[in-house]
Protein backbone atom coordinates (compact mmCIF):
# COMPACT_ATOMS: atom_id res chain seq x y z
CA UNK A 1 0.00 0.00 0.00
CA UNK A 2 1.59 3.34 -0.66
CA UNK A 3 0.42 6.79 -0.18
CA UNK A 4 -1.17 10.20 -1.85
CA UNK A 5 1.41 11.90 -4.28
CA UNK A 6 0.78 14.32 -6.54
CA UNK A 7 2.81 15.03 -9.38
CA UNK A 8 2.50 17.31 -12.27
CA UNK A 9 -0.85 19.59 -13.18
CA UNK A 10 -4.08 18.11 -12.39
CA UNK A 11 -7.44 19.61 -12.19
CA UNK A 12 -8.70 21.15 -9.29
CA UNK A 13 -11.69 18.36 -9.84
CA UNK A 14 -11.32 14.30 -10.80
CA UNK A 15 -13.49 13.60 -14.00
CA UNK A 16 -13.48 17.33 -15.31
CA UNK A 17 -12.36 18.83 -18.24
CA UNK A 18 -9.16 19.38 -18.26
CA UNK A 19 -7.31 20.87 -21.52
CA UNK A 20 -4.25 21.35 -23.74
CA UNK A 21 -2.85 24.19 -24.60
CA UNK A 22 -4.68 23.94 -27.81
CA UNK A 23 -7.81 23.82 -26.44
CA UNK A 24 -8.30 19.71 -26.68
CA UNK A 25 -9.17 17.75 -23.74
CA UNK A 26 -6.47 15.48 -22.06
CA UNK A 27 -7.03 11.94 -21.98
CA UNK A 28 -7.91 11.20 -18.24
CA UNK A 29 -7.35 7.51 -17.20
CA UNK A 30 -8.19 5.81 -13.90
CA UNK A 31 -5.52 3.16 -12.98
CA UNK A 32 -6.93 1.38 -10.63
CA UNK A 33 -6.77 -1.76 -8.44
CA UNK A 34 -9.65 -4.88 -7.29
CA UNK A 35 -11.63 -3.22 -9.81
CA UNK A 36 -12.72 -0.03 -8.48
CA UNK A 37 -12.68 -1.24 -4.86
CA UNK A 38 -8.72 -0.72 -3.60
CA UNK A 39 -5.65 2.00 -4.54
CA UNK A 40 -6.04 3.69 -7.91
CA UNK A 41 -4.15 6.77 -9.41
CA UNK A 42 -5.47 9.42 -12.02
CA UNK A 43 -3.23 9.99 -14.98
CA UNK A 44 -3.62 12.70 -17.45
CA UNK A 45 -2.53 12.02 -21.10
CA UNK A 46 -1.70 14.35 -23.88
CA UNK A 47 -3.29 11.70 -26.47
CA UNK A 48 -5.63 8.92 -25.55
CA UNK A 49 -3.67 5.57 -23.92
CA UNK A 50 -5.68 3.33 -26.23
CA UNK A 51 -4.23 3.82 -29.71
CA UNK A 52 -3.27 0.35 -30.85
CA UNK A 53 -2.01 0.66 -34.44
CA UNK A 54 -0.68 -3.13 -35.02
CA UNK A 55 0.35 -6.23 -32.79
CA UNK A 56 2.82 -9.03 -32.90
CA UNK A 57 2.40 -12.58 -32.54
CA UNK A 58 2.49 -13.85 -28.69
CA UNK A 59 5.19 -15.76 -27.33
CA UNK A 60 4.74 -18.51 -24.23
CA UNK A 61 7.16 -17.82 -21.74
CA UNK A 62 5.64 -19.79 -19.01
CA UNK A 63 7.82 -21.49 -16.39
CA UNK A 64 9.01 -25.01 -17.76
CA UNK A 65 8.14 -27.14 -14.62
CA UNK A 66 10.67 -29.82 -13.89
CA UNK A 67 9.51 -30.98 -10.15
CA UNK A 68 6.22 -30.41 -8.73
CA UNK A 69 6.49 -32.36 -5.75
CA UNK A 70 9.17 -32.83 -2.87
CA UNK A 71 10.05 -32.77 0.17
CA UNK A 72 13.84 -31.98 0.64
CA UNK A 73 16.22 -28.84 1.40
CA UNK A 74 17.65 -27.53 -2.07
CA UNK A 75 20.38 -24.90 -2.20
CA UNK A 76 21.19 -23.38 -5.53
CA UNK A 77 23.86 -20.53 -7.22
CA UNK A 78 21.57 -18.09 -8.23
CA UNK A 79 25.25 -16.53 -9.88
CA UNK A 80 25.55 -18.91 -12.13
CA UNK A 81 22.74 -17.67 -14.04
CA UNK A 82 24.28 -16.40 -17.20
CA UNK A 83 23.89 -12.65 -17.96
CA UNK A 84 21.89 -11.78 -21.16
CA UNK A 85 21.97 -8.67 -23.17
CA UNK A 86 18.05 -7.74 -23.11
CA UNK A 87 16.17 -7.36 -20.22
CA UNK A 88 13.41 -9.71 -20.56
CA UNK A 89 15.48 -12.50 -22.03
CA UNK A 90 17.31 -12.47 -19.00
CA UNK A 91 14.66 -13.14 -16.59
CA UNK A 92 15.03 -17.01 -15.36
CA UNK A 93 11.86 -18.76 -13.06
CA UNK A 94 13.50 -20.37 -10.54
CA UNK A 95 10.76 -21.44 -7.87
CA UNK A 96 6.78 -21.04 -8.39
CA UNK A 97 3.46 -21.68 -7.58
CA UNK A 98 -0.05 -20.00 -8.41
CA UNK A 99 0.85 -16.96 -5.89
CA UNK A 100 4.01 -15.81 -6.83
CA UNK A 101 6.96 -16.54 -9.45
CA UNK A 102 10.45 -16.16 -7.69
CA UNK A 103 12.59 -15.18 -10.46
CA UNK A 104 16.66 -14.47 -11.08
CA UNK A 105 18.04 -11.80 -13.96
CA UNK A 106 21.36 -11.23 -14.89
CA UNK A 107 20.62 -7.92 -17.79
CA UNK A 108 23.27 -6.49 -19.19
CA UNK A 109 21.76 -3.64 -21.12
CA UNK A 110 18.79 -0.94 -20.76
CA UNK A 111 15.49 -1.43 -22.18
CA UNK A 112 15.66 1.13 -25.38
CA UNK A 113 13.89 -0.65 -27.74
CA UNK A 114 10.56 -0.58 -25.96
CA UNK A 115 8.80 -0.89 -23.02
CA UNK A 116 6.80 -3.34 -20.60
CA UNK A 117 3.89 -4.34 -18.98
CA UNK A 118 3.14 -7.08 -16.43
CA UNK A 119 -0.38 -7.55 -16.08
CA UNK A 120 -0.48 -9.93 -14.03
CA UNK A 121 1.54 -9.90 -11.40
CA UNK A 122 2.81 -6.94 -8.87
CA UNK A 123 6.90 -7.13 -9.07
CA UNK A 124 9.19 -6.97 -6.36
CA UNK A 125 12.98 -6.36 -7.75
CA UNK A 126 15.54 -6.45 -5.36
CA UNK A 127 18.81 -4.94 -6.87
CA UNK A 128 21.58 -7.09 -5.80
CA UNK A 129 24.30 -5.97 -8.26
CA UNK A 130 23.69 -2.43 -10.30
CA UNK A 131 22.43 0.94 -10.37
CA UNK A 132 19.80 2.70 -12.87
CA UNK A 133 16.83 4.20 -13.60
CA UNK A 134 13.64 3.07 -13.67
CA UNK A 135 11.34 5.08 -16.36
CA UNK A 136 7.46 5.26 -15.75
CA UNK A 137 4.27 7.00 -16.35
CA UNK A 138 4.55 8.27 -13.03
CA UNK A 139 8.32 9.61 -13.18
CA UNK A 140 11.65 8.27 -12.79
CA UNK A 141 12.92 6.47 -9.77
CA UNK A 142 16.64 5.70 -9.38
CA UNK A 143 17.97 2.68 -8.36
CA UNK A 144 20.91 0.99 -6.27
CA UNK A 145 22.44 -2.20 -4.51
CA UNK A 146 20.18 -3.19 -1.89
CA UNK A 147 16.75 -1.31 -2.81
CA UNK A 148 13.10 -2.92 -3.58
CA UNK A 149 11.90 -1.53 -6.38
CA UNK A 150 7.52 -2.08 -6.21
CA UNK A 151 6.15 -2.28 -9.52
CA UNK A 152 2.08 -2.82 -9.38
CA UNK A 153 0.93 -4.56 -11.97
CA UNK A 154 0.03 -2.55 -15.06
CA UNK A 155 2.34 -0.48 -14.69
CA UNK A 156 3.91 0.59 -18.17
CA UNK A 157 8.56 1.04 -17.52
CA UNK A 158 11.92 0.88 -19.11
CA UNK A 159 15.26 -0.11 -17.17
CA UNK A 160 18.02 2.19 -17.68
CA UNK A 161 21.32 0.87 -16.21
CA UNK A 162 23.85 2.60 -15.60
CA UNK A 163 26.03 -0.63 -15.55
CA UNK A 164 26.36 -3.90 -17.20
CA UNK A 165 27.20 -6.27 -14.64
CA UNK A 166 23.63 -6.28 -13.21
CA UNK A 167 22.05 -8.82 -10.64
CA UNK A 168 18.23 -8.67 -9.95
CA UNK A 169 15.65 -10.74 -6.97
CA UNK A 170 12.31 -10.73 -8.61
CA UNK A 171 9.21 -11.48 -7.27
CA UNK A 172 6.01 -11.46 -9.91
CA UNK A 173 3.00 -11.82 -7.05
CA UNK A 174 -0.06 -12.48 -8.35
CA UNK A 175 -1.84 -10.33 -5.32
CA UNK A 176 -1.05 -7.27 -4.07
CA UNK A 177 2.37 -6.25 -2.31
CA UNK A 178 1.61 -4.51 0.78
CA UNK A 179 3.44 -3.11 3.81
CA UNK A 180 2.75 -5.73 6.85
CA UNK A 181 -0.88 -5.45 8.24
CA UNK A 182 0.23 -4.79 12.15
CA UNK A 183 2.48 -2.05 10.82
CA UNK A 184 -0.25 -0.07 9.62
CA UNK A 185 -2.69 2.27 11.14
CA UNK A 186 -6.47 2.36 10.26
CA UNK A 187 -5.95 5.09 7.84
CA UNK A 188 -2.21 4.22 6.25
CA UNK A 189 0.25 5.63 8.36
CA UNK A 190 2.88 3.54 9.53
CA UNK A 191 3.55 3.05 12.87
CA UNK A 192 5.51 3.87 15.52
CA UNK A 193 7.01 0.34 16.18
CA UNK A 194 7.17 -0.39 12.01
CA UNK A 195 11.00 -1.20 11.15
CA UNK A 196 10.60 1.72 8.90
CA UNK A 197 8.58 4.51 7.74
CA UNK A 198 7.29 6.59 5.43
CA UNK A 199 10.87 8.77 5.37
CA UNK A 200 11.93 5.68 4.00
CA UNK A 201 10.17 5.53 1.34
CA UNK A 202 10.81 6.84 -2.22
CA UNK A 203 8.47 7.64 -4.88
CA UNK A 204 8.37 8.83 -8.41
CA UNK A 205 10.22 11.93 -9.09
CA UNK A 206 10.79 13.89 -11.83
CA UNK A 207 7.87 13.72 -14.37
CA UNK A 208 9.15 14.11 -17.64
CA UNK A 209 6.29 14.05 -20.29
CA UNK A 210 7.56 12.56 -23.98
CA UNK A 211 4.30 14.41 -26.63
CA UNK A 212 6.09 12.15 -30.07
CA UNK A 213 3.54 10.25 -32.02
CA UNK A 214 5.35 7.32 -33.86
CA UNK A 215 5.20 2.98 -33.56
CA UNK A 216 5.83 2.48 -29.52
CA UNK A 217 6.15 -1.16 -28.63
CA UNK A 218 4.55 -2.47 -25.40
CA UNK A 219 5.70 -6.43 -24.44
CA UNK A 220 2.83 -7.06 -22.05
CA UNK A 221 3.24 -10.87 -20.25
CA UNK A 222 -0.37 -12.01 -19.21
CA UNK A 223 -1.49 -15.61 -18.16
CA UNK A 224 2.63 -16.90 -19.27
CA UNK A 225 2.55 -15.18 -22.64
CA UNK A 226 4.21 -12.07 -23.77
CA UNK A 227 2.57 -10.32 -26.34
CA UNK A 228 3.87 -6.97 -28.42
CA UNK A 229 1.48 -4.41 -28.43
CA UNK A 230 2.19 -1.19 -30.95
CA UNK A 231 1.08 2.44 -29.47
CA UNK A 232 0.75 5.08 -32.09
CA UNK A 233 1.74 7.57 -28.93
CA UNK A 234 4.61 7.78 -26.32
CA UNK A 235 3.46 5.72 -23.11
CA UNK A 236 4.87 8.38 -21.28
CA UNK A 237 2.97 11.88 -21.96
CA UNK A 238 1.09 12.14 -18.98
CA UNK A 239 1.15 15.86 -17.69
CA UNK A 240 0.17 15.07 -14.48
CA UNK A 241 -1.44 12.79 -11.47
CA UNK A 242 -2.16 11.67 -8.40
CA UNK A 243 -3.17 8.85 -5.94
CA UNK A 244 -1.85 6.10 -4.31
CA UNK A 245 -1.25 3.37 -6.85
CA UNK A 246 2.54 3.82 -7.74
CA UNK A 247 5.77 2.20 -8.48
CA UNK A 248 8.01 3.23 -5.01
CA UNK A 249 11.47 2.04 -3.51
CA UNK A 250 12.49 0.90 -0.03
CA UNK A 251 15.97 0.35 0.77
CA UNK A 252 16.96 -2.87 2.49
CA UNK A 253 19.90 -0.82 4.22
CA UNK A 254 16.78 1.88 5.40
CA UNK A 255 14.80 -1.31 7.75
CA UNK A 256 15.71 -1.23 11.43
CA UNK A 257 16.23 -4.61 12.70
CA UNK A 258 14.26 -5.75 15.71
CA UNK A 259 16.33 -7.40 18.73
CA UNK A 260 15.49 -8.82 21.52
CA UNK A 261 17.58 -10.01 24.74
CA UNK A 262 16.97 -13.96 23.06
CA UNK A 263 16.82 -14.46 19.97
CA UNK A 264 13.03 -12.73 17.94
CA UNK A 265 11.43 -15.27 15.39
CA UNK A 266 11.64 -14.69 11.60
CA UNK A 267 8.84 -12.57 11.96
CA UNK A 268 10.10 -9.24 13.26
CA UNK A 269 12.19 -9.48 9.85
CA UNK A 270 8.91 -9.10 7.89
CA UNK A 271 9.02 -6.21 5.13
CA UNK A 272 6.03 -6.92 2.45
CA UNK A 273 3.13 -9.20 2.74
CA UNK A 274 0.81 -10.62 0.12
CA UNK A 275 -1.95 -13.19 -0.41
CA UNK A 276 0.01 -16.29 0.56
CA UNK A 277 3.50 -15.31 0.85
CA UNK A 278 5.62 -12.68 3.10
CA UNK A 279 8.85 -10.60 2.47
CA UNK A 280 11.46 -10.29 4.57
CA UNK A 281 15.03 -8.81 5.38
CA UNK A 282 18.06 -10.18 7.60
CA UNK A 283 20.04 -7.03 8.08
CA UNK A 284 23.06 -6.12 10.13
CA UNK A 285 22.27 -5.72 13.92
CA UNK A 286 23.27 -6.70 17.48
CA UNK A 287 22.48 -10.12 18.76
CA UNK A 288 20.28 -11.06 21.60
CA UNK A 289 21.65 -9.30 25.14
CA UNK A 290 20.49 -12.53 27.37
CA UNK A 291 23.21 -13.53 29.55
CA UNK A 292 22.63 -16.92 28.34
CA UNK A 293 21.79 -16.12 24.44
CA UNK A 294 22.38 -18.45 21.57
CA UNK A 295 21.90 -16.31 18.85
CA UNK A 296 21.85 -18.75 16.21
CA UNK A 297 18.05 -19.60 15.57
CA UNK A 298 16.72 -22.64 16.95
CA UNK A 299 15.66 -25.61 15.05
CA UNK A 300 12.17 -25.09 13.26
CA UNK A 301 9.68 -26.95 11.57
CA UNK A 302 7.93 -25.23 8.53
CA UNK A 303 4.65 -27.08 8.62
CA UNK A 304 2.46 -24.24 7.03
CA UNK A 305 5.35 -22.60 4.65
CA UNK A 306 8.22 -23.21 2.18
CA UNK A 307 10.92 -20.84 2.87
CA UNK A 308 12.92 -19.56 0.59
CA UNK A 309 16.23 -17.78 1.36
CA UNK A 310 18.22 -15.48 -1.00
CA UNK A 311 21.80 -14.73 0.34
CA UNK A 312 23.10 -11.31 -0.32
CA UNK A 313 26.15 -10.14 1.40
CA UNK A 314 28.17 -10.91 4.65
CA UNK A 315 28.89 -13.58 7.05
CA UNK A 316 26.13 -16.37 7.54
CA UNK A 317 26.64 -18.28 11.15
CA UNK A 318 24.03 -20.67 10.52
CA UNK A 319 25.28 -21.85 7.31
CA UNK A 320 28.23 -23.67 5.58
CA UNK A 321 29.42 -22.67 1.77
CA UNK A 322 27.31 -19.83 1.29
CA UNK A 323 28.14 -17.72 -1.92
CA UNK A 324 26.33 -14.07 -2.92
CA UNK A 325 23.35 -15.22 -4.81
CA UNK A 326 22.73 -18.31 -3.68
CA UNK A 327 19.05 -19.81 -3.03
CA UNK A 328 18.05 -22.05 -0.16
CA UNK A 329 14.70 -23.89 -0.02
CA UNK A 330 13.38 -25.51 3.38
CA UNK A 331 10.34 -26.83 1.98
CA UNK A 332 7.04 -27.18 4.58
CA UNK A 333 7.34 -30.58 6.29
CA UNK A 334 10.30 -31.80 7.28
CA UNK A 335 12.60 -29.30 10.23
CA UNK A 336 15.86 -27.59 9.40
CA UNK A 337 18.04 -25.19 11.50
CA UNK A 338 22.22 -24.49 12.13
CA UNK A 339 24.33 -26.31 10.27
CA UNK A 340 26.58 -28.77 12.44
CA UNK A 341 28.69 -26.94 15.02
CA UNK A 342 27.05 -23.28 14.57
CA UNK A 343 25.33 -23.13 17.94
CA UNK A 344 28.08 -23.24 19.57
CA UNK A 345 30.41 -21.10 17.45
CA UNK A 346 27.48 -18.42 17.50
CA UNK A 347 27.84 -18.00 21.34
CA UNK A 348 29.06 -15.14 22.52
CA UNK A 349 29.37 -13.03 19.32
CA UNK A 350 27.91 -9.76 19.59
CA UNK A 351 26.34 -8.66 15.80
CA UNK A 352 25.99 -9.98 12.32
CA UNK A 353 26.63 -8.69 9.22
CA UNK A 354 24.51 -10.67 7.21
CA UNK A 355 22.42 -9.61 4.38
CA UNK A 356 19.65 -11.73 3.32
CA UNK A 357 16.03 -11.36 1.71
CA UNK A 358 13.41 -14.45 2.74
CA UNK A 359 10.27 -15.40 1.04
CA UNK A 360 8.24 -17.78 3.12
CA UNK A 361 4.99 -18.99 1.14
CA UNK A 362 2.01 -20.86 2.24
CA UNK A 363 1.35 -23.07 -0.25
CA UNK A 364 4.69 -25.49 -2.01
CA UNK A 365 6.68 -23.71 -4.65
CA UNK A 366 7.84 -26.39 -7.34
CA UNK A 367 11.22 -26.06 -9.27
CA UNK A 368 11.72 -25.32 -13.07
CA UNK A 369 14.28 -26.72 -15.41
CA UNK A 370 16.22 -23.67 -14.74
CA UNK A 371 16.71 -24.53 -10.96
CA UNK A 372 18.09 -27.96 -11.70
CA UNK A 373 20.78 -26.39 -13.39
CA UNK A 374 21.68 -24.18 -10.77
CA UNK A 375 21.37 -26.39 -8.29
CA UNK A 376 24.15 -28.06 -5.71
CA UNK A 377 23.33 -31.10 -5.63
CA UNK A 378 23.33 -32.99 -1.76
CA UNK A 379 22.28 -30.03 0.30
CA UNK A 380 19.66 -31.90 1.84
CA UNK A 381 22.59 -33.91 3.70
CA UNK A 382 24.62 -30.95 4.74
CA UNK A 383 23.49 -31.56 7.93
CA UNK A 384 25.06 -34.84 8.59
CA UNK A 385 28.07 -34.70 11.23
Amino acid sequence: MAHYIQRGTIPHKRHTQFRRPDGELYSEQLFSTEGFSNDYSLLYHINPPTQIIRTEPQVDVSPQIAEEKMLQHRSFEGFKVQPKADYLESRVPVLVNNDCHIVLAAPQQSMTNYFYKNTDADEMIFVHEGEGVLHTQYGDLSFSYGDYIVIPRGTIYQVSFKTTANRLFIVESFSPIRYPKRYVSKSGQLLEHSPYCERDIRGPEELKTYDQKGDFLIRAKKKGMLYGLHYGAHPFDVVGWDGCCYPYIFSIHDFEPITGRVHQPPPVHQTFEAHNFVVCSFCPRLYDYHPEAIPAPYNHSNIDSDEVLYYVDGDFMSRKNVTRGMITLHPAGIPHGPHPGAVAKSIGAKETRELAVMVDTFHPLMLTKQALEIENGGYVMSWAE
